[in-house]
């Protein structure tokens, strides 16, 4: 499926991150209307391409504004795909394997860390931007083709926040149909 206005159309979801709580947290988005994981005869599967994954964090305290330069708090979150972890509030949510955020989760598909900018001062060498630290992401040329029904933000609060923020993400798609072969080899690949 070419990369074009035609084929690619955008989906989003978004997490309420809680402020002075820790903890993990979810938001869960319905993917069962674009994926059919199933050839039947002559009809191919269908997979749902990832191209570009969009993150934004914003204060939800304070009418959408940036981030302030008081804040102390810090997160790390990914977007895995057929996690089922459903929505959870901050500290509410499931508990996450070891190496959820790490890029040997076949799950993943995008990840990011915020540092809020007071939690950075204390160390004078502190190099790192405080948004979005993305570690990994798919691309237009090789996108990441989900073939379960959900795809999860999930997020891991570290240093709690001083307000409230809306974590959300934008995904650049489109459906495309798969061939029996890679169709399971996507679907071994994506077990949770």
């Amino acid at each position: 499926m070419a990369y074009d206005l035609k084929n690619v159309f955008y989906l989003d979801t978004s997490a309420e991150i809680t402020k002075a709580t820790a903890g993990v947290g979810t938001a869960q988005l319905d993917l069962s209307a674009y994926i059919d994981p199933i050839a039947r005869g002559r009809t191919k599967g269908t997979g749902l391409a990832i191209y570009k994954v969009h993150w934004s964090m914003v204060d939800a305290d304070n009418a959408n504004e940036p981030w302030d330069d008081a804040e102390t708090g810090t997160m790390a979150a990914g977007l895995i795909a057929g996690a089922g972890v459903g929505d959870a509030a901050t500290g509410a949510g499931a508990t996450m394997a070891k190496n959820t955020f790490a890029n040997t989760n076949n799950l993943m598909i995008s990840n990011c860390s915020f540092f809020g900018p007071k939690s950075m001062i204390t160390n004078a060498n502190t190099t790192v931007s405080a948004w979005p630290n993305t570690q990994v992401d798919p691309s237009v040329e090789v996108p990441y083709v989900i073939v379960r029904d959900n795809v999860c933000i999930m997020y891991m609060v570290g240093d709690n926040f001083v307000d409230d923020y809306t974590l959300s993400v934008r995904l650049e798609c489109a459906q495309i149909s798969l061939d029996q072969a890679t169709l399971n080899q996507l679907l071994r690949t994506q077990t949770v």
